[in-house]
């Protein structure tokens, strides 16, 4: 193990300071690597890399930052003499140094101790500011008075561009405007704040002209952010089941710096799992204090605290559904015979050709019964993402398994078709969009929006009124669900999230109102739980509850 990747493992174990969870899980994976795989450290490139920074005004190299260059830009294959890391997710709290790595990073791929010509440098970003800074922090190293001389002699720089004279390697910074795209011939491309981007479009086009030049790369350097379900959560995601060994890396080098849990906040030892950094930048410190003390007291003021300087996204807009104690004491089992009782059904589901779920609701007092049953789509694309063992539960007939290019509505109402036969169904539950797609197979068993009035539309104030409703009913303990794996998974992968009618007006941030929302869109389904929402909004059709009579028995003469 080279020296310098060797010492922030030393870090890391010997606990010299506070390190999260991920970073525990990163030097055991690495460490494995290299007992078993056939790879190797380039030395001496390191050391030249190394030997840049002295051009650069940078106090002392971070022990984090040798390791991830040394990883990413120096490991490579002794078979093929390819990258073993060319991707490289880098998740750092704010100030920790991402924009000087990129241009530390940048400067070492353009130089000759790549050894690789017209190796281009593309820093790419939503807006120019960010794509600009690390081009910009170059330039500026450069130019420092006792270095500039020396530095015409291998490079050439503009404002908008820096280029070796020696490789042809030429480092710009590139936003979203689609001009020159189509043309790029990118050594590597480095993203710069990818917490921004919404979806992959961009970022397809930046990376297309990866591959005509050797050894191509990607860097992603970010804090968390606020948009959910991106680029963003996909590489976290993907680094986490990478790091708890669930699938191979396949190249990526998953560096997350974050606090365990939100709870951690208050103990500023722990900031530096954040925040590898911290330990060496005591005007940061003393900073980040201040931005504590004012967000402990205001924290709806500066939201980004948590977010940006410690990498954890959860703010006061998004909770948990429950504690999971309570989501676990939902597995009680059914006693009593429902035959005949009086019953809501609710139907959610987000494509036909994915998941989708029919929840049967009784009420008998407080307290509440449930009977869900789900369909799976056997050609859903998000099945090898899915961590929950469907196949065995497909066996033991907990999700129906579709294979099929779609689950066809006859499915779901078919089912309800027999739950009529059992039950008395009161109304069925459902979404405008849900019903646009069902509302012919549902008029063939007796249920019309229009007709009978005997299906309800569910909106956004309807979950909002329920939602309290449920919530008594999970911290009682009023839920029955008997042993449901199911839907109590579906709860998990549910948040409360305050719901805005004015979305992004300050005085309209604090109402008290929520709706249940994803976490993660692709891997964690929700339709289970959604169903059982839906069927609530509808519990005043339920009739009260039975009087508890006596029994007389029966003479017969």
């Amino acid at each position: 193990m080279n020296p310098h990747i060797q010492e922030w493992i030393d870090i890391v174990e010997k606990e010299t300071y506070r390190t999260c969870e991920e970073q525990k899980l990163l030097v055991q994976h690495v460490k494995k690597c290299f007992e078993t795989e056939n790879i190797y450290t380039d030395d001496e490139q390191l050391e030249r890399y190394l030997g840049i920074v002295k051009y650069f005004p940078f106090e002392t190299v971070f022990p984090w930052q040798k390791f991830v260059i040394g990883l990413h830009d120096c490991t490579y294959w002794k078979d093929t003499g390819m990258p073993r890391w060319p991707d490289l997710f880098c998740q750092l709290g704010r100030g920790a140094g991402k924009d000087g790595t990129i241009a530390w990073e940048s400067a070492c791929l353009m130089s000759q101790y790549n050894g690789i010509k017209e190796y281009d440098i593309d820093i790419c970003a939503n807006n120019e500011d960010q794509a600009m800074r690390p081009v910009q922090d170059v330039i500026n190293a450069f130019e420092q008075p006792q270095h500039i001389k020396k530095m015409k002699r291998f490079f050439y720089w503009t404002k908008e561009k820096v280029q070796s004279l020696k490789t042809k390697s030429v480092m710009r910074g590139r936003t979203n405007s689609p001009k020159g795209k189509d043309g790029l011939r990118s050594g590597i491309c480095i993203f710069n704040e990818i917490h921004q981007y919404e979806d992959y479009k961009n970022i397809n086009v930046f990376t297309t002209g990866l591959g005509k030049k050797k050894h191509p790369r990607r860097s992603y350097y970010t804090t968390d952010g606020d948009v959910r379900e991106g680029p963003l959560d996909d590489l976290k995601a993907a680094g986490e089941e990478i790091l708890h060994g669930e699938q191979a890396d396949n190249g990526l080098l998953p560096f997350i710096c974050k606090l365990d849990s939100k709870e951690e906040v208050h103990d500023e030892a722990n900031w530096p799992k954040a925040n590898p950094s911290l330990p060496y930048l005591p005007n940061l410190l003393m900073e980040i204090r201040k931005e504590y003390r004012d967000w402990a007291q205001h924290p709806e003021r500066l939201p980004a605290f948590l977010s940006k300087r410690m990498n954890i996204p959860v703010s006061a807009e998004e909770t948990a559904v429950t504690d999971y104690k309570n989501v676990k004491a939902t597995n009680v089992p059914i006693a009593l015979n429902l035959h005949s009782w009086s019953c809501t059904i609710g139907i959610d589901y987000s494509k036909i050709t994915d998941f989708a779920s029919v929840n049967a609701h009784f009420k008998d007092g407080d307290i509440r019964y449930d009977e869900n049953q789900s369909w799976l789509c056997l050609q859903s694309k998000d099945i090898p993402r899915m961590k929950i063992p469907w196949r065995e539960w497909g066996e033991q007939g907990l999700i129906h398994l579709v294979d099929d290019v779609e689950i066809h509505p006859k499915y779901l109402t078919d089912y309800i078709r027999d739950l009529k036969r059992q039950y008395d169904v009161k109304v069925v539950a459902l979404d405008d969009f849900r019903y646009t797609l069902l509302s012919d197979a549902l008029r063939e068993i007796g249920f019309d929006y229009k007709a009978y009035k005997n299906v309800k539309l569910v909106r956004p104030s309807d979950i909002m009124q329920v939602v309290p409703v449920i919530d008594r009913c999970f911290v009682n303990h009023w839920f029955r669900w008997g042993d449901n794996p199911v839907l109590r998974w579906a709860v998990n992968n549910t948040k409360l999230v305050r719901f805005n009618r004015k979305a992004g007006s300050a005085e309209d941030a604090d109402l008290g109102n929520f709706v249940y929302a994803k976490i993660e869109a692709k891997s964690r389904k929700t339709d289970p739980f959604m169903a059982l929402v839906a069927s609530m909004t509808v519990e005043d059709r339920l009739p009260a509850p039975r009087p508890n009579t006596p029994s007389i028995g029966v003479f017969t003469y």
